[in-house]
């Protein structure tokens, strides 16, 4: 072999070795800071002008963006497939889940997937918008904008009905069922407990909480906060698809506030749901429990950090899944 061809080999390698890792680092068929650059460059400056506006207008909207994240990614994939609605041909929503019980507030998903459609027509994933929206609600109600979330997810084109419960805690599942859930996601156990303080904010309907009030008070439950949410739901018959649907506040000193008053109300016996108690008493969780009551920011530190971590559970990226046009149904063949 000629030293000319020798050399002329080794820069064709090295050219294509520079353009693998080229594609590797642009994250082509992956998750990346700044997806919409190019493509869509307001992007998420137009999610943040709405979930803004929205919250202005209807506080909890905030409150649901962060809930529907949580339900969206453990659930297969971080993909929008929540968002989608029940069919003529037989496809039921994830939404008409026990474990959805209570969620609201999709229709202001798509008031924001309209706005982002007529700055850039068919490129914003509703998957990415209802991250995006997540982040940002986070930070209306006070707490920590997680920094650095990547979007390029792309959009289921199924519901997940038949397996939601499989995927999503049920309130009085046991701590170590709950952690192995979020371990499915990637999240340690430190970081199940941070992400579980989003239970700061927001309402349980009575339907969730009599088991622990009648026929006795929980005895791990404070007796004054026993006797106020007795108050609350009087009656053990709480309805579930009751059309006045009675709730108390999972917080009631800083109720619209996402921070650490929820683990000093666990340390208090003032938990709400029955997984919520026995955080402080599982000798896996009550240290981070006792640590993140003692200090707010590093319980926004963590709840940020593994916020992020849970919007990227086995994303659609590339080629898979497609971009709604309406975040409510698969585009049309």
């Amino acid at each position: 072999m000629t030293r000319s061809r020798h050399i002329a080999m080794v820069c064709c390698s090295c050219a294509l070795l520079l353009q693998v890792t080229m594609s590797v680092v642009s994250g082509e068929g992956q998750l990346r800071l700044n997806f919409y650059s190019e493509s869509c460059p307001r992007a998420e400056e137009v999610v943040r002008e709405q979930v803004q506006r929205l919250y202005e207008e209807h506080g909890n909207t905030a409150v649901s963006w962060v809930r529907a994240l949580f339900h969206d990614c453990m659930v297969k994939s971080c993909d929008a497939s929540l968002l989608l609605e029940t069919t003529p041909t037989g496809a039921i929503s994830e939404q008409a889940s026990h474990r959805s019980f209570g969620m609201r507030n999709f229709k202001y998903i798509t008031a924001i997937k309209a706005a982002v459609e007529r700055e850039c027509p068919g490129t914003v994933s509703c998957a990415d918008i209802l991250a995006l929206a997540a982040r940002d609600g986070v930070a209306m109600l006070g707490g920590p904008a997680p920094v650095g979330m990547r979007t390029g997810r792309r959009d289921s084109r199924e519901s997940y009905y038949g397996v939601v419960e499989r995927y999503i805690p049920n309130h009085n599942d046991s701590v170590s069922t709950v952690l192995a859930r979020f371990a499915g996601m990637g999240v340690d156990t430190e970081g199940a407990v941070a992400l579980l303080g989003a239970h700061s904010v927001g309402r349980v309907h009575c339907f969730n909480l009599v088991g622990r009030l009648y026929p006795e008070v929980d005895g791990s439950m404070e007796a004054a906060y026993g006797e106020y949410l007795r108050g609350r739901c009087p009656t053990a018959e709480a309805a579930e698809d009751t059309g006045e649907v009675v709730y108390a506040r999972n917080d009631r000193a800083t109720p619209m506030l996402l921070d650490n008053m929820y683990y000093r109300n666990l340390l208090a016996g003032r938990g709400l749901l029955l997984v919520d108690q026995q955080l402080a008493s599982d000798p896996r969780t009550s240290p981070y429990v006792r640590r993140m009551a003692a200090d707010n920011a590093y319980f926004h530190q963590r709840f940020a950090a593994t916020l992020l971590t849970m919007s990227e559970n086995a994303p659609l990226t590339g080629a898979q899944g497609e971009v709604r046009k309406d975040c409510r149904f698969v585009n049309s063949s």
